[in-house]
């Protein structure tokens, strides 16, 4: 094994066995993927051959899962599971808490139908977690770009084959309306609920191959009850509107996560619409996961909106109003 001054390490797996190696690096290199989402390095292969660049201790800790992974593929088949229970081992916390803030280069995500580049720090922050971060929060006012830019991230995600499928789900909460009340079976009193999701697949796939993926159940759109004791393992989960979740509800998505999965949790704390008396789940949240390793929390103001000039007008004017002596305390 050699090291040289770049933080890169170049070693040889021995012996030279084509199937134990397709064995380590897993279907389209999910198993190498998912070690240089964990820890933040880039990891490049030809044959036996590994070179692993990145910053010196994750780099380190790389090369030493990849031999440990690779000594396991004598005896035992490699699962996503099993990568993962390797890297705890390792000991090493996720390249977020290292890498996050100390990444200054701008994030953009590319899909197939174009690149998309976030707007301001806050917005390029955003994006640079959820690239490190197996779960993140963006919070803040409607109009700051959380929702459509998780849509893109997940997009970017399935069509890098980082992923196997999308889950984007919302509670069935809205303004005090009951579902009991509008026409339709349980698919069609849900629908208007989720449509701003389905808006942002169409922009970023086209109508038609969103149509076919959601035939296929590569991408589900649901109400966040269909989640319930499920385990959603090499997706990408987002969670809309997550102001609205009871404390249950949220407590039972974040325990869907899975290996392989990433997740993306959105929503304002300033407009909360379930009933009253109900504490919401996401700003118990923020009291309960705000120190814990390897969850990200983005927070967006007014100067993020990039709406119409009026929305960043109105949601400064009522965050003055609600900070003010007549306004809400909660």
């Amino acid at each position: 094994m050699s090291e040289n001054s770049s933080n890169r390490v170049q070693f040889s797996l021995l012996p030279d066995d084509n199937e134990r190696l397709l064995a380590l690096c897993g279907q389209f290199d999910d198993n190498l993927k998912h070690i240089e989402r964990r820890l933040g390095v880039e990891v490049a292969t030809r044959g036996n051959q590994f070179q692993i660049t990145g910053s010196t201790v994750p780099v380190q800790v790389a090369a030493q899962v990849i031999h440990a992974l690779y000594e396991a593929t004598r005896n035992e088949q490699l699962t996503p599971e099993r990568v993962h229970l390797a890297l705890q081992e390792a000991g090493m916390a996720p390249a977020a808490s290292a890498n996050a803030d100390s990444d200054q280069q701008s994030a953009v995500i590319r899909i197939k139908r174009g690149v998309i580049k976030p707007r301001g720090e806050n917005q390029q922050t955003y994006l640079r977690r959820i690239q490190q971060c197996d779960i993140n929060f963006g919070i803040g006012p409607a109009g700051t770009g959380k929702t459509y830019l998780a849509v893109a991230a997940a997009v970017s995600a399935l069509e890098k084959e980082e992923v196997r499928r999308l889950i984007l789900a919302r509670p069935a909460v809205e303004a005090g309306e009951k579902l009991g009340f509008l026409p339709g079976d349980i698919a069609q009193k849900v629908d208007p609920y989720l449509r701003p999701l389905y808006d942002a697949l169409y922009e970023m796939l086209g109508f038609d191959r969103v149509a076919r993926l959601i035939e296929r159940q590569v991408i589900e759109v649901a109400p966040l009850a269909f989640m319930r004791g499920r385990t959603l393992n090499d997706a990408f989960i987002i969670l809309d509107e997550a102001q609205n979740t009871t404390t249950e509800q949220i407590k039972m998505f974040l325990t869907r996560v899975g290996f392989g999965s990433r997740a993306v949790i959105t929503g304002d704390i300033t407009q909360i619409d379930l009933p009253r008396g109900r504490d919401s789940g996401l700003r118990q949240v923020l009291d309960v996961l705000r120190e814990v390793e390897g969850i990200s929390f983005t927070f967006f103001t007014a100067k993020d909106v990039v709406r119409h000039p009026l929305v960043q007008r109105i949601v400064q004017a009522y965050e003055a109003f609600e900070s003010g002596p007549g306004g809400r305390h909660d």
